[in-house]
């Protein structure tokens, strides 16, 4: 049987920090832009190792315990959280960087030293062998809301630099190992991507490719998910054959990179090393009203278990479900 092509890709759209200044900043657009070194004068890109971020401590002086994302949400059974201190896992993850001797030039989806190969108009598939290669099931520390938890870390990043103007701002750090995966799935929100640490890459699809995306009835406040598992993907699978008609793009953020992903474009994200990342998400009051609105009343009737009950990333999945398939 002839190797899975998936999608056709293109190259992100790309821009230095220094030339987009030069442009006059940045602008509201539909599409993705990769800016070069876009966050790399923040402090954090100098003080967030994995070693200090384990130093954190609560205000009366405890350990951090988080519940850590266990397995890959967006795809089969979701799995109860692995409640658990930080520090010891952001140790184990400096650890695996000392240890690593991973060549990013040959390993990944597109290996770097393809990549450099290919002019910047080229048109490419991935190498999906990749992540048939390990276990994407690992438990991670997703959606840490870390500078409301540790204020005093705010004075190192600049998100208002991102998002100026009257918007209403959030982030969630992303920490976790080599191999993390993130299915296919879109955000409500227009978000900025920050790449503190490591290396990821990422697979975007923007709104009109939905009819090749599959999207899935399991339930996610700020996100629609999709039924293709990149992890699995093949000819012999409707899901498989749908994602191949899909016409992508393909971004390699490295640390100090900043990923714009405008609202409703699909990706996924496969991490290179350990990585330290930031989702920045910002909306206007009319974005409020417009989406935030209607989502938020959709909350409500699924924790009232009036909607989408048991089939969703909050609640672990029960088998049942699993075997029938929940269709509220």
């Amino acid at each position: 049987m002839s190797a899975y092509l998936g999608p056709e890709f293109r190259f992100v759209e790309e821009i230095s920090a220094a030339a987009l200044q030069a442009q006059g900043g940045f602008r509201p657009r539909t599409r993705p832009l990769l800016v070069k070194g876009g966050i790399a004068r923040w402090p954090a890109s100098q003080r967030w190792t994995f070693e200090r971020l384990a130093q954190l401590r609560r205000a009366d002086g405890g350990e951090v315990v988080r519940p850590f994302q266990n397995g890959l949400v967006e795809q089969g059974r979701t799995r109860r959280p692995v409640v658990q201190p930080v520090a010891p896992y952001l140790r184990e993850l400096a650890a695996s960087v000392e240890a690593s001797h991973r060549d990013l030039d040959t390993i990944g989806l597109l290996p770097n030293r393809v990549r450099m190969a290919l002019p910047p108009d080229a048109r490419f598939h991935l190498d999906w062998r990749y992540l048939s290669s390990f276990e994407p099931n690992r438990v991670y520390l997703a959606q840490w809301p870390l500078l409301k938890e540790f204020p005093q870390l705010r004075s190192d990043v600049a998100l208002r630099q991102l998002w100026p103007g009257l918007r209403l701002i959030w982030q969630f750090s992303l920490i976790g190992p080599a191999d993390t995966v993130t299915g296919v799935h879109y955000d409500f929100p227009n978000n900025w991507f920050c790449q503190i640490a490591g290396v990821k890459e990422f697979m975007l699809f923007p709104p009109e490719q939905t009819p090749h995306m599959c999207p899935s009835k399991k339930y996610d406040w700020g996100a629609k998910l999709s039924n293709v598992d990149i992890c699995h993907t093949n000819v012999q699978s409707a899901e498989g054959r749908a994602f191949a008609q899909a016409a992508g793009l393909y971004a390699r953020v490295e640390a100090g990179d900043a990923l714009y992903i405008p609202s409703q474009t699909w990706h996924a994200v496969v991490a290179l090393t350990p990585a330290i990342s930031m989702a920045v998400f910002g909306l206007t009051p009319w974005e409020i009203l417009a989406g935030g609105v209607h989502r938020e009343v959709l909350d409500i009737l699924h924790k009232l278990q009036l909607y989408r009950r048991g089939n969703c990333i909050c609640h672990e999945t029960p088998l049942d479900v699993m075997a029938s398939g929940e269709i509220l």
